[in-house]
């Protein structure tokens, strides 16, 4: 069984431990690993170490990467992204360019992010989102990480009652990009999530290999 790295373009739609699953039906062995998660609603690039190749992943998880985005401002959900339950709703038609821009600078740099309740990060031994299913309550403490370029990279669209608009984001590993659309919503008073996330760069990995 040969060993190293397998780079996956993952569907919506599948787990990051479903594309592990398959990997390892077809290729015949246990001992596989990814580098960093990608929700079921997210695709993109995931990079799988095979055999010996798992001991790489360490070197690859903690790398910079790039997503491309979609932030729908006027609805918040429990997520902070499509798949959660809308929270809360206000009109965000007056909501202009500027001030989108605004915001998205002030989140761009060394900055404090507090993740996503609904997360894989473990609290008192469980999973973040596990917690919440159980209909718990989840406060998650707030974090440093790196927002190397933040840039949106279309006009504002009309959604009804909401705007969207697509952004390119290049961060440090740790980042979530679907609090970076909940933070300018409530930074604008009307609530923000994502309805669009690909992964497109791990370090020096492109999904376009």
């Amino acid at each position: 069984m040969p060993s190293g790295l397998v780079l996956i373009d993952k569907q919506q739609g599948w787990t990051s431990h479903d594309v592990v699953a398959k990997l390892r039906g077809i290729l015949g062995t246990r001992k596989i690993g990814h580098a960093g998660t990608l929700d079921p609603m997210a695709t993109g690039l995931l990079v799988l170490g095979v055999d010996a190749g798992t001991k790489l992943l360490q070197f690859i998880s903690g790398s910079d990467k790039q997503y491309l985005a979609t932030i729908r401002l006027g609805e918040a959900t429990h997520t902070d992204d499509a798949e959660g339950e809308v929270v809360f709703q206000k009109s965000a038609t007056g909501i202009t360019a500027k001030d989108v821009d605004a915001e998205i600078v002030k989140l761009t740099g060394d900055i404090s992010q507090t993740p996503s309740s609904v997360s894989a990060i473990k609290v008192d031994g469980k999973r973040a989102y596990d917690l919440v299913r159980e209909g718990k309550e989840v406060e998650l403490k707030s974090r440093p990480v790196t927002i190397h370029e933040f840039a949106r990279t279309s006009e504002l669209r009309n959604v009804g009652e909401c705007v969207e608009f697509d952004v390119l984001v290049n961060c440090s590993s740790g980042t979530y990009v679907r609090a970076l659309a909940r933070d300018i919503g409530k930074a604008l008073g009307v609530g923000g999530h994502l309805t669009m996330l690909r992964r497109t760069m791990i370090d020096g990995f492109d999904v376009s290999n």
